[in-house]
């Protein structure tokens, strides 16, 4: 889940993760010890964030224009335009490398520092730094957000559910935006097979999401283990929904999947 970008902090925490994790691994460092992909280390999406913007094209203002890109996209200033992109692609293929190389050294530097730390030791390291996030243990979904209490923010949100609360997170911010504890939820359900709603007092919050099922139940098994006198009331689904069952309380940091993302089982990853 750090590699997925799911722990939100500092570059200088992900590397120091990467460098326990390499501890946990080879224990102290050796030129000789076997070396893992620094995507296998480090998120992907940090390095590519470091990445200049691919230039915006303007579209077409008229048909003509348009035919005439057409016309010379197949002709000689097509072919220039594909050696610029192909040179612009090795650019940043080359880029990336260097950001890629700088990285790297970084985390042996830390690594080197780690000398004498066991297995179990760099595993509680570890583990200790991706729980300063307040959000550890939620479960995460990525939805995005139709109706919102929170102003003209971001639509594509992390929803957060946790033992106490459900939270909104902006992707990659450690606060949440907003948070809810279950006391003041009244009612949640289907509104669709696309479509989750979750009423918070006066407040209607609509998400779209693929996970509408699982979303459901594990709000359901977070209230009935938090045991509160008065539960709120499921709004029904669709009758082609299937039951909305509690399922087994997942443990620790772990986003649900996505329709385009798998994301492996509880337990399967440290990292």
């Amino acid at each position: 889940m750090v590699l997925r970008g799911y722990v939100p902090t500092s570059e200088e925490t992900l590397q120091t993760l990467a460098a326990l994790r390499l501890q946990s691994l080879n224990s102290d460092f050796s030129t000789h010890a076997p070396f893992p992909r620094l995507e296998e280390l480090f998120p992907p999406h940090v390095l590519h964030a470091r990445l200049p913007p691919l230039p915006h094209r303007p579209p077409a203002k008229c048909r003509g224009a348009r035919l005439r890109a057409g016309l010379l996209a197949g002709g000689l200033w097509g072919q220039a335009l594909a050696k610029q992109r192909a040179e612009r692609d090795q650019r940043l293929r080359g880029r990336l490398r260097e950001e890629g190389a700088s990285t790297m050294a970084a985390i042996v530097e830390k690594w080197k520092l780690l000398q004498g730390m066991g297995r179990p030791e760099a595993m509680a390291a570890y583990v200790a730094l991706v729980r300063e996030w307040p959000g550890f243990g939620s479960t995460l979904f990525d939805v995005d957000l139709q109706a919102s209490p929170v102003g003209a923010g971001p639509q594509r949100l992390w929803l957060g559910i946790g033992a106490k609360a459900v939270s909104l997170y902006k992707p990659g911010e450690p606060e949440p935006l907003d948070s809810f504890c279950y006391g003041r939820i009244s009612s949640f359900g289907a509104s669709d097979s696309s479509t989750f709603r979750l009423s918070v007092e006066d407040r209607d919050l609509l998400f779209e999401t693929s996970q509408v099922d699982e979303i459901a139940q594990l709000l359901k098994t977070y209230l009935a283990s938090a045991g509160t006198q008065r539960l709120p009331r499921p709004q029904e689904p669709p009758t082609s929904a299937p039951s909305l069952e509690p399922t087994v309380l997942p443990q620790g940091l772990c986003p649900a999947p996505g329709p385009w993302q798998h994301r492996p089982p509880v337990g399967s990853s440290h990292s």
